[in-house]
């Protein structure tokens, strides 16, 4: 048996001793560089251009501008395409923009000999601008005198959506309530952060051109290059190495198309582009900043009746993933809860001039979850009841279909994670012990729950192939293009197929760098899928090749298949021995003069389901008042992600998520001045917590065994960075009695509501 086990990762070694390849580590010396020119204001249209100093600069090879390149609008988010046009994403960026909606906006690009020469030259393009009023906020875009950023876009509304459900009107079950509130919270603009950058590099082969990417998603970019450059996707091949993480920003096709056009308007010579760490930050996207409006109807048991929501995301200057954010936020609160009555769901998606919001971890839950977690606990004070009894009393139950999606709650273990983590917090003394609290260190717990979906279905396409080809030696060569981008996808993959080949995870050799020439296709890594969605594909390829193997050694020992079974690299026969050595069929198989055949297995599996995993947050604080400080004293995440592959590394993903949501709740916030300009795009000023800011990180697991997943298994990937925010939240409430509705929970803003409430002169 390999699923269940921690075994070592497949790319520790290469990793550890730096052997792993990375895409700076391929490009050639020699090179042509590539240097964006990006728009020095955040609103307005690019009238002309003086390249005249710049092109003087020695090295420079060329220099394209937004009126050079073609004019064709393509999208950049990297869901699955269909031939539906309903499930096809907005088309609203070109390669270089002449029409500016970002600070920051490629306008141009410079190629030279060098980076030195690229850099230089790009700083002395002279650009005159048509500027019109940056939109910063929501509210400053949808406003009547405010300039359309997009054409078919009035008032900058992407899209607008209202859902209402239940037999009744909110009023109605309003009427019935013994409390009725309303809460306003918000989240802010962060970015993914990333050990490496956005870097490709481009050139041309045999009419064809090639791309090299740190990506999330290869065949996905493969498409979109077409796309943008108007010509045949079979002239496109991309390759994906080793990538040092992405986290949904390299879920999006951020520079491919441009590095392609590059050497494709240089007759093929090779071009790197590689973005800056600050680039990074204004120019390739963020996690969405949503505000929500929250009314509840409320029994006096706490059991709800009814809810009205309305959320408005600030989408930046680029649809992007656009309203699929929001939507998904939307689907956390008629999923997470259900009322007996009633729920009113209305969401915006505004396009403004702040940086482009687009997929990162969670996709718009742990926005949803700090809104919705945050008003569970405002209820639970005000009818004077315990927030985990409110939750109980409400929260999903097994057997639960979502109306408008069909998803169904397969396997739950929600209930036992919730009382794993009451256990290790010692919720009921400590929630006693800190009531009342005075003086100017308090200390509190606090927690929050959610779920999550398996992929992305119904909602867009699910598809994944995997290829098993038959070695020499008896082992196997595994290609998919699911990829592996740090998250320990391979190890589990190889478990996977190790799991139903019968054969031992170290002769399985999965290819851990995709080519789409020859990787079998798949959407790539987000929507915490790839197990789910891929692991069907490798359970149905490893069913089609054991079988293959099997029906090729009857043929040797001319014997039923049936009396065969591959087990522990052996074929055994009925009476449980070995009939005949794995090795010796694949020798006869490769060079048998009689009967010569390569065994080797593709399929592909259309993925029609999709399920939830459930998890909760807990943590204790304690908040130095007038200092306005949080500290983390113990913090505990566990999660419901059904049969873990590899507890080592699902711990190890769980570690990683909580230190996310960590920087989410306390530190990390995009700054954006009156002008739309971003003022903390470094690391320096961008506060990410270090190892010295992180407590130690609980982690335990309820382990359930889904039906739907291909070895019981359900999400895991994004789930770990979703309830932080509000358990900490929630705790500080506890602590001080003062409900902070927006994040992050920093000491500026923590003062101010300390001042507010009287608890700081």
């Amino acid at each position: 048996m390999s699923v269940g086990k921690s075994i070592l990762r497949v790319d520790a070694y290469d990793k550890v001793t730096g052997r792993a390849m990375y895409t700076d580590d391929l490009a050639a010396p020699g090179m042509l560089v590539g240097k964006v020119v990006r728009s020095t204001i955040a609103n307005g249209l690019v009238k002309s251009f003086d390249l005249q100093e710049a092109l003087a600069v020695p090295g420079v090879v060329k220099i394209l501008t937004c009126f050079d390149a073609p004019a064709i609008d393509f999208p950049t988010a990297g869901h699955p395409w269909s031939t539906d046009p309903g499930h096809q994403d907005v088309q609203d960026r070109r390669l270089l923009n002449r029409r500016v909606r970002i600070h920051g906006d490629d306008i141009a690009v410079v190629i030279a000999e060098d980076e030195v020469a690229a850099s230089r030259a790009a700083r002395l393009v002279k650009v005159e601008y048509e500027e019109y009023p940056a939109l910063v906020t929501p509210e400053q875009a949808m406003a009547e005198s405010a300039p359309q950023l997009h054409e078919n876009y009035p008032r900058n509304i992407l899209k607008e959506t209202t859902l209402s459900m239940g037999d009744a009107s909110f009023e109605q079950a309003a009427g019935k309530a013994a409390l009725v509130h309303q809460g306003n919270y918000a989240t802010q603009a962060v970015q993914h952060c990333h050990i490496e950058v956005p870097v490709s590099y481009a050139y041309m082969e045999k009419g064809r051109i090639v791309v090299v990417s740190s990506t999330q998603i290869p065949h996905i970019v493969r498409r979109v290059i077409g796309q943008a450059i108007g010509i045949p996707w079979g002239k496109i091949r991309v390759i994906k190495p080793y990538i040092g993480g992405g986290f949904g920003n390299k879920q999006e096709v951020l520079y491919e198309p441009l590095n392609a056009w590059l050497t494709y308007m240089l007759g093929g010579r090779p071009v790197k582009l590689e973005i800056s760490r600050e680039e990074t930050m204004l120019g390739t996207r963020t996690r969405h900043a949503i505000s929500f409006d929250i009314t509840s109807a409320v029994d006096r048991e706490g059991r709800l009746l009814a809810r009205r929501v309305d959320a408005i995301s600030n989408q930046g200057g680029y649809a992007s993933h656009g309203h699929a954010i929001i939507m998904n936020a939307m689907n956390e609160f008629k999923m997470l809860y259900q009322d007996e009555m009633a729920l009113e769901l209305h969401a915006r998606t505004v396009y403004t001039n702040i940086a482009s919001g687009g997929a990162m971890r969670g996709y718009g839950i742990p926005q949803a979850i700090f809104a919705l977690e945050s008003h569970m606990d405002d209820l639970a004070l005000k009818l004077g009841i315990d927030p985990i009894e409110i939750r109980t009393k409400n929260h999903m139950q097994l057997g639960f279909v979502d109306k408008t999606t069909g998803i169904t709650c397969h396997s739950t273990g929600l209930a036992e994670c919730i009382q794993k983590g009451r256990e290790y917090i010692h919720w009921d003394e400590k929630r006693k012990a800190y009531q009342n609290q005075t003086g100017s260190v308090r200390r509190g717990v606090g927690m929050a729950i959610f779920c999550y979906k398996t992929g992305v279905y119904p909602i867009s396409l699910e598809t994944a192939s995997c290829r098993i080809v038959l070695n020499q030696d008896g082992s196997v060569q595994v290609q998919l293009g699911a990829t592996e981008i740090g998250q320990g996808g391979d190890t589990v993959f190889t478990q996977m197929a190790a799991q139903t080949l019968g054969l031992h995870p170290e002769n399985v050799h999965i290819v851990s760098s995709q080519d789409t020439d020859v990787t079998p296709f798949d959407t790539g890594a987000y929507a915490s899928r790839q197990t789910y969605v891929t692991g069907k594909a490798i359970r149905q390829t490893a069913e089609v090749f054991k079988q293959k193997v099997l029906d090729y050694a009857a043929g040797m020992l001319k014997c039923d298949p049936l009396d065969l079974d591959l087990v522990d690299n052996k074929i055994l026969g009925k009476d449980g021995k070995e009939a005949i050595a794995l090795e010796d069929v694949a020798m006869e198989a490769f060079y048998s003069l009689d009967k010569q055949t390569h065994i080797t297995a593709e399929t592909t599996f259309h993925c029609k389901d999709n399920t939830f995993s459930f998890g909760v947050g807990f943590a204790e604080i304690e908040v130095d008042i007038p200092l306005g400080k949080i500290t983390v004293l113990d913090i505990i995440n566990v999660h419901d992600s059904g049969v873990l592959i590899n507890p080592q590394l699902a711990q190890a993903q769980v570690h990683g998520g909580m230190s996310m949501g960590l920087g989410y709740a306390l530190a990390e916030q995009m700054l954006f001045d009156d002008k739309a300009r971003l003022l903390n795009d470094n690391l320096l000023d961008y506060k990410l917590p270090t190892a010295l800011d992180t407590p130690e990180l609980a982690v335990d697991f309820v382990e359930t065994v889904d039906p739907s997943g291909p070895y019981g298994n359900k999400s895991l990937g994004e789930p770990p960075a979703i309830p932080g925010g509000a358990a900490i939240r929630n705790a500080l409430l506890h602590a001080t009695g003062v409900a902070v509705n927006s994040l992050p929970l920093n000491p500026q803003k923590l003062i101010e509501h300390f001042k507010a409430a009287g608890l700081i002169d």
